[in-house]
């Protein structure tokens, strides 16, 4: 679902940006055989037109690096929004990790697969947070490479993307230590969120203790995330987990 506050908030909270000199991005699978289970699909090309992608069949990280003046060891994770039918991958993906980038953390956009996407194999419940999983254990297994601290590695998430944000921040994350794939061996859960009006689905009835520190972020009037937002807020101080709200008194959505 694409909001109209994603245009509001990179011209209020964003600011606007300097040009900076920045290698080109990476696009990096998150398996190299393709997606488990699947994959004879993996060279089923994905389909992008103006601010949107859909058909993820191999899905894959872009990696955009903070310069290296500016790194901070941070890196965050961005789940773009659309309904699990599509990625709203240009405000809701590029725009966020270029002003990243610009405060010293590296972006890692997520192309995650899309359950409601035209004739998916793949179910919502399943796929994505595999996926985002795999993401999160992909960046720290090579955390080295990009200046990253394993510590300081969040999630950011975007209506539907915010679900898939939910989908794997609130539990434990632990990697399986007999895995083949040492990737598979690594933690998986996010050490914060950023929750940009997530979706209503997959939010748990608690959250634990050790969830990380959260920021939310929606408009009053959106008639499908304002909601789960804050209630998402109160979950986070029930379990005096570290949380900040912001509620902007308009923005709507375009659906």
């Amino acid at each position: 679902m694409q909001h109209k506050l994603t245009t509001y908030l990179l011209a209020i909270v964003m600011m606007p940006l300097a040009v900076f000199a920045q290698e080109k991005p990476v696009q990096i699978p998150l398996w190299p055989n393709g997606a488990p289970g699947f994959e004879n699909l993996r060279n089923v090309p994905e389909e992008a037109k103006d601010y949107w992608v859909r058909h993820i069949n191999n899905p894959p990280i872009t990696v955009y690096p903070a310069p290296k003046e500016k790194a901070t060891g941070a890196a965050v994770v961005i789940c773009p929004g659309g309904g699990h039918r599509l990625l709203v991958y240009t405000a809701e993906g590029i725009d966020p990790a270029v002003f990243l980038n610009s405060i010293g953390v590296t972006a890692f956009i997520l192309k995650y697969r899309l359950g409601r996407d035209t004739g998916s194999p793949y179910s919502v419940d399943i796929h994505p947070r595999e996926d985002a999983y795999r993401a999160m254990r992909l960046v720290r297994s090579r955390a080295a490479e990009w200046g990253i601290d394993t510590n300081r590695v969040g999630i950011m998430g975007f209506s539907a993307g915010g679900e898939v944000a939910d989908m794997i921040s609130h539990m434990p994350g632990n990697g399986d230590i007999k895995a083949a794939d040492p990737i598979d061996r690594l933690n998986g859960k996010p050490d914060f969120q950023i929750l940009i009006y997530p979706g209503p689905g997959y939010i748990p009835d608690s959250i634990p203790g050790n969830t990380g520190p959260a920021f939310l972020l929606a408009a009053n009037d959106d008639p499908c995330c304002s909601e789960s937002t804050v209630k998402l807020y109160h979950l986070y101080r029930a379990a005096k987990v570290p949380v900040e709200l912001h509620v902007l008194i308009q923005g709507g959505s375009y659906f």
